[in-house]
């Protein structure tokens, strides 16, 4: 079965952050991911990681700003990454600087580079990539925020590429962040196609790729043996919480990756990036991982 991380921004949410990476590993998991790690010491996180013999496989670049002081607010004011912003070039730099430097001290090996979203003023704009980028678009010069958008990237991934760490690129749905640059696997393959860096990948989000595309399982065996994704999450479909609640017929969806690791030698984590049902209870999120214990070997 698929390598499992918990995500301890989503799970486990009845405890503070910190404590989150002990009940992670009391419930078997030996890898967590998060959204935003930067409001807590480096050295912290580390020993936490240590301590419950985890291994953290993702973090996030900041929404907006460069320090953790801005996170929270950041979020909360509606951002979304900087990565495609047009005059936001040294924010979205200093704030990959930060990420870089949180992976490093944890030892882990992906940074999700948010891309952030189209702003209003350019939504209603003449260019056909705004909001609706499309492969064809990344072979032709389709105004500032894919110009931008690739150049950071660019700059992000060759800096990372000198700690051994992958950039990674994640389409999100407009349901959940609306005006939201990247939406569809297509686009985000044509780019890291384009920019042709080894360590620029795809971070295959199945709950954002069924809402906006559907035709789930296709997907998985067209995209994953380009060696273009890198990772995995998951969430039942559309309630964001866990798998059996919702359309998707996870295990055929866990067997696929299990064939197509085996014949393609895919060895990405699956992130279960969801809320779950009772998270916000004490014990919730351990209760409601009965669909993953009593469904899969998930800790083979």
């Amino acid at each position: 079965m698929p390598r499992f991380a918990a995500n301890v921004s989503l799970m486990y949410t009845d405890m503070p952050f910190l404590d989150r990476f002990e009940a992670a590993h009391e419930d078997g998991f030996k890898f967590v991911e998060c959204l935003f790690p930067y409001e807590h010491d480096s050295s912290e996180l580390k020993k936490r990681l240590a301590q419950n013999r985890l291994e953290q496989v993702l973090i996030n670049t900041p929404p907006a700003g460069c320090d953790g002081a801005m996170v929270s607010k950041m979020w909360n004011a509606g951002m979304r990454g900087v990565a495609c912003l047009p005059g936001h070039e040294l924010e979205f730099k200093e704030g990959f600087e930060l990420a870089l430097r949180y992976a490093t001290a944890l030892g882990c090996g992906q940074i999700h580079a948010m891309a952030g979203c189209v702003p209003q003023a350019l939504q209603a704009a003449p260019q056909k990539h705004q909001g609706a980028l499309t492969s064809s678009d990344i072979s032709e010069h389709q105004g500032p925020l894919l110009d931008t958008y690739l150049d950071n990237l660019f700059k992000a991934a060759n800096m990372a590429a000198q700690e051994g760490i992958d950039v990674l690129i994640e389409p999100i749905n407009t349901r959940d962040i609306p005006n939201y640059f990247l939406n569809r696997q297509s686009q985000a393959h044509a780019i890291v196609e384009t920019l042709g860096l080894s360590n620029l990948k795809v971070q295959m989000d199945l709950y954002h790729c069924q809402i906006v595309e559907g035709d789930l399982i296709q997907k998985i065996k067209h995209y994953l043996p380009t060696g273009r994704v890198a990772h995995i999450q998951v969430a039942g479909v559309p309630s964001r919480q866990e798998l059996h609640l919702g359309e998707l017929n996870y295990v055929d969806i866990f067997q696929v990756l299990d064939e197509l690791a085996l014949s393609c030698q895919w060895q990405g984590y699956v992130g279960l990036e969801y809320r779950p049902q009772d998270g916000a209870q004490p014990g919730g999120t351990s209760r409601g991982l009965s669909w993953l214990k009593t469904s899969v070997n998930w800790q083979d």
